[in-house]
């Protein structure tokens, strides 16, 4: 007989959190009208419903690291009045050694009388849990009904997550009405008990989720799938409504092995790792607790730029593209080594000219160093405004890089080695024909000066 049957499970079974976070549950109670139906051997579901939740009261007395409470709807009104506020906190958190005993308190003296208001009781619950900078969150909602009150609990879960208030809720559904499933899948993890042995289990697997830490490593591989790319950070994001829930900077452990993670296991997660460019992985669901491996192929090589020869100038920049893509993936400085994912990519240098080179290949681990020859330093000393262009000859032509600034009486030019000539006429001479070129060469290192006019 079920009334003979105990809870043999140890509150130490369920473990608790190595680093003290308080794991907070609270118990949100149906004693709707409905839970007068008979469920077994006769007895009503408010009957077992509260007699296996007063036994279980007894078993988290001693547990660690954990507070509960209880919220109840549907007792403080008849069914007639139809009252969808009729929901309250009747029990605060507090550790399970004092408020075990305050629920069983409470449930041994209720009596089903009201309506199913699930929503606002969710709602409401967001005020039940004070502010803790290190607690754990969870609802477990133990009801035999749907909704009545025309309120939405999936919008209201929904908008609870993003405000962080709980991680999710589980529901014990103890009914068989017809789209109980539907009603409640969107909430949170659903538990349809169909007998009364099976609502101790639930309840026994429902702790140990609630209070089990559950960890992650993020794997990052190389070329050879071994997980020994680091130092990069990474960001994982709730997959559903966009939120940022976690920033990290990957690293190994001191055996070499990625690092472990806390997650919150009731989160479905995107992972973008800020590689250059990202790596991503989406639809993350992790194993209550366990721990996960979740594995993206981020293999790299370095990519460095600099110069020859010591001649100091303004510093130069680099943007990489991928290969055939425009899109600008990094702007680097010239000096410094930055990591790339294995591939090839287009490079074009910001000197003067802009030096271009296509499909610049970074391997697993190695480092591709980019050398161009230090520029020369070059003067620009104008009489009067001037109206003109910079031009560099290469094979036979010459090619704009730079137009003048009539603005300024003296501009200053750090070019590449190579063959020059500006073109340009002083605005007071308003004929076409006293345009006028100056040629000159440039070499590293060199200093010179340009005057435009005779």
């Amino acid at each position: 007989m079920f009334a003979q049957q105990t809870i043999e499970r140890n509150a130490t079974d369920f473990g608790s959190d190595p680093i003290g976070k308080t794991t907070r549950i609270l118990f949100i109670f149906d004693c709707s009208f409905s839970m007068y139906n008979p469920w077994i051997n006769s007895e009503s579901r408010m009957d077992v419903a509260r007699r296996i939740l007063s036994g279980f009261m007894d078993t988290i007395a001693g547990t660690p690291n954990i507070e509960i409470a209880l919220r109840i709807y549907g007792h403080q009104t008849t069914y007639a009045q139809h009252d969808c506020f009729d929901s309250k906190l009747e029990v605060p958190f507090d550790r399970p050694k004092i408020n075990s005993q305050r629920i069983k308190d409470k449930l041994s003296g209720l009596r089903p009388t009201g309506t199913t208001p699930i929503a606002y009781s969710l709602e409401k619950s967001a005020d039940d849990f004070t502010p803790c900078t290190n607690c754990k969150n969870v609802i477990i909602l133990i009801t035999d009904g749907v909704e009545e009150c025309d309120g939405d609990p999936c919008a209201v879960s929904m908008a609870l997550r993003k405000r962080n208030v709980f991680l999710r809720p589980f529901i014990i559904g103890i009914s068989n009405i017809d789209g109980f499933v539907d009603a409640f899948s969107c909430i949170g993890k659903f538990y349809n008990v169909n007998n009364p042995a099976n609502f101790v289990t639930v309840l026994k697997n429902i702790m140990t989720e609630a209070v089990s830490q559950t960890t992650a490593q993020v794997n990052l591989n190389d070329i050879a799938k071994k997980p020994i790319e680091t130092d990069v950070a990474m960001t994982f994001y709730d997959e559903k409504n966009g939120g940022i829930k976690y920033n990290f900077v990957h690293t190994l452990n001191h055996r070499g092995l990625p690092d472990t993670l806390i997650l919150n296991p009731d989160n479905t997660y995107k992972l973008v790792v800020h590689t250059i460019p990202p790596v991503e992985k989406s639809e993350i669901k992790l194993q209550k607790g366990k721990h996960n491996t979740i594995v993206l192929d981020a293999p790299q090589g370095n990519l460095r730029f600099q110069t020859s020869g010591d001649f100091r100038e303004e510093p130069i920049q680099a943007i990489i593209r991928k290969s055939a893509d425009m899109k600008t993936l990094n702007v680097q400085t010239f000096g410094t080594s930055e990591k790339y994912l294995v591939g090839k990519y287009d490079v074009e240098i910001l000197t003067l000219p802009r030096i271009k080179q296509s499909n610049v290949e970074i391997t697993q681990s190695a480092e591709k160093i980019i050398t161009i020859p230090g520029s020369g330093m070059v003067s620009v000393e104008k009489r009067s405004i001037c109206y003109g262009s910079l031009y560099v000859e290469e094979t036979g032509k010459f090619t704009w890089i730079y137009n003048l600034n009539p603005e300024l009486r003296s501009e200053v030019f750090y070019l590449q080695p190579g063959n020059y000539r500006i073109e340009y006429r002083e605005k007071d001479k308003t004929d076409i024909e006293k345009t006028i070129e100056k040629k000159f060469s440039v070499k590293s290192g060199q200093t010179q000066s340009i005057k435009l006019f005779q």
